[in-house]
């Protein structure tokens, strides 16, 4: 098979993938009146979970099954004044519901490939491999879930009577944290804690902690390795790429020293980095779920480019110009570290798809992008990969009722004109996404050494402003490369952003993007960009003062990283924690979140329709 008749095959795969996500998103429908698929599945869902039916369960399952996503779900559980234990059990049910009819959509889909024989056998067992060892990992996930969210860390809380700073030094002070190849504190971990008769904790590698779990992930692992040995890639020419990324996983997942983890992972990072096809895997890269030891969550997804989606992105350039600016002002320290970013941005792969399959973590949330290793030693050889699910994020947006708080909130005017943008303005809207998102993914780079975020992650607050100068990364590049034509959808951007993110303050693993909107609007509210008063209104006469003070805070931050001073100093200053709820530090942005956050457990779920 040629190059050409490959991509003609992957268009193919593609154009069916959104033909079927599409469907799905389909099922919104039924809260407009009737779709029978969609009603019979909500239907089974909310008997299987023993709850009644209305408006709001109704919704609260549309949203897990179709966009995999918990907060609805936690808004009904907590309505139901259901105690802690009985919403995680729910919350399990949802799990098993949802991964098991995803499951089968991926099984349908991989039996069309096989029957219309399309790209190679080789990538068509690549396809049947990831498959298997995803039900695998999907089936670890749950005793994952609740060995160390609902678990450990329940336990450790309970011990210190959540104080979060004192767990954080017993981490550090105990040896309960994962060690890098210089011996160090990682910044992640590939292990769980243990705790002995005698109340003494210990760590355990995922292969000791979870051995069923991890042999069947191995097994699956195995076949998959021996199957792909016996073919060839006659396209790419990558099998020996592909199978020593493999061979890697295989490798970690059977390593039992806590102390060498985090090497053996970062070589399964550096053997993927050599895998650049079409067609990439996805395996256990993030750790926002574990907020005390990083412990890497049960990630594994097949994605997908789109071949008809030409890399005509700025952002890369407009990324390397303003940081190269801003370091030559900060000296020569600044310009050291941005210099190894810089290469990292030169270097990274960009993808642009969206997710084939996914597994594991993946059916609590899928992202809408992301940059990956986030091992930095890695990253500093070999650079990143940045997957972006434009097409897949736009055709979301576009099939998502209209949320009676998001017109209350934000205006029906303010409603209409984003969704007359999905609808009207593609173009515009991906030249958006490139600079908030895309932007966001190569803002991650910046800053960044080795150590940086161990160093950083005293007291367990770096992921919590990591993402605020991610985005912010972003709006940077945009600052030195303005487009007078986008200056009003950027402020609309931030603002929705913003806003949107409050509902997050309850969800464990949003809990960094949730800290990150504080932040935004504490910076939106200052600069007079917006005021509250019912509604949010926006100034946009105000777009150059919001620029200053966007620029101060970035410019304060980024000598915050090269400092690698704790994160919890800069959050501190736009947020503070009341019991476990972080809350703007400023009196107008918190009343505006507090009266957000009531609105939002009162009608959140709820829908309008609009003229």
């Amino acid at each position: 098979m040629t190059k050409q008749q490959f991509t003609e095959d992957l268009q193919r795969i593609y154009d069916e993938l959104q033909k079927r996500q599409n469907a799905l998103n389909g099922f919104y429908k039924l809260l407009d009146g009737g779709h029978d698929e969609a009603s019979k599945l909500v239907d089974d869902f909310l008997v299987y979970l023993d709850l009644k039916k209305d408006d709001e369960t109704v919704m609260a399952a549309l949203t897990r099954i179709i966009n995999l996503r918990e907060d609805a779900l936690e808004q009904v559980l907590q309505r139901e004044k259901l105690s802690e234990e009985e919403r995680i059990d729910k919350k399990e049910q949802a799990y098993r519901f949802v991964s098991n009819m995803h499951l089968k959509r991926h099984e349908t889909f991989i039996s069309w490939v096989e029957e219309a024989q399309l790209l190679t056998p080789f990538y068509r067992a690549i396809i049947s491999g990831v498959h298997t060892v995803g039900i695998a990992m999907s089936g670890w996930q749950s005793a994952w879930t609740s060995h160390i969210i609902h678990g450990v860390n329940r336990e450790l809380l309970t011990l210190f009577n959540g104080d979060e700073e004192k767990i954080f030094e017993k981490l550090q002070n105990e040896s309960l944290l994962d060690v890098n190849s210089r011996g160090e504190i990682g910044d992640r971990c590939y292990s769980v804690l243990h705790q002995d008769k005698n109340g003494q904790f210990k760590r355990v590698s995922y292969a000791e902690a979870f051995k069923d779990e991890v042999a069947h992930v191995k097994e699956a692992l195995e076949i998959f390795i021996e199957v792909l040995a016996t073919l060839e890639d006659e396209v790419f020419g990558q099998k020996e790429a592909w199978l020593n990324y493999l061979m890697a996983i295989n490798n970690a997942f059977s390593h039992t020293n806590p102390d060498e983890l985090i090497e053996y992972w970062a070589n399964v990072d550096r053997a993927w980095m050599k895998v650049t096809t079409p067609l990439q895997i996805g395996h256990p890269l993030e750790y926002y779920e574990d907020h005390y030891r990083k412990a890497v969550a049960l990630e594994w997804d097949l994605r997908i480019v789109n071949p008809g989606l030409q890399e005509n992105s700025r952002t890369r350039e407009n990324i390397q110009d303003f940081a190269s600016k801003m370091a030559q002002e900060f000296g020569e320290t600044a310009q050291r570290t941005i210099s190894k970013n810089l290469m990292q941005v030169r270097e990274t792969q960009l993808y642009i798809g969206q997710p084939m399959f996914y597994y594991g973590a993946e059916f609590n949330g899928l992202f809408s992008a992301q940059v990956v290793p986030n091992d930095e030693e890695v990253s500093s050889e070999l650079g990143k990969k940045i997957f972006a699910y434009a097409d897949f994020v736009m055709e979301s947006k576009r099939s998502k009722p209209i949320m009676k708080l998001n017109v209350e909130i934000m205006t029906e005017s303010f409603v209409k004109k984003q969704r007359a943008l999905i609808e009207n303005e593609p173009k515009l809207w991906h030249e958006l996404y490139d600079i908030s998102t895309i932007g966001h993914e190569f803002g991650h780079i910046l800053w960044i050494d080795s150590d940086t975020e161990a160093k950083m992650n005293g007291t367990g607050q770096f992921k919590n402003i990591e993402e605020f100068k991610a985005t912010t990364g972003g709006l940077m590049a945009f600052f030195y490369h303005e487009k007078e034509s986008l200056k009003t959808h950027i402020i609309d951007d931030l603002v929705s952003r913003a806003v949107g993110l409050m509902a997050w303050r309850e969800v464990g693993e949003a809990l960094p993007y949730y800290c990150e909107g504080l932040i935004h609007l504490a910076i939106l509210f200052e600069s007079g960009v917006v005021t509250f008063d019912k509604t949010i209104q926006i100034r946009y006469e105000y777009y150059e003062t919001m620029k200053e003070a966007y620029i101060l805070a970035y410019q304060k931050l980024a000598k915050h990283y090269l400092d690698k001073k704790d994160a919890n100093i800069y959050l501190s200053e736009y947020a503070i924690k009341y019991g476990s709820i972080y809350l703007p530090s400023k009196e107008n942005v918190r009343n505006f979140v507090e009266y957000y956050y009531k609105r939002y457990q009162e009608i959140g779920q709820q829908i309008i329709t609009l003229d």
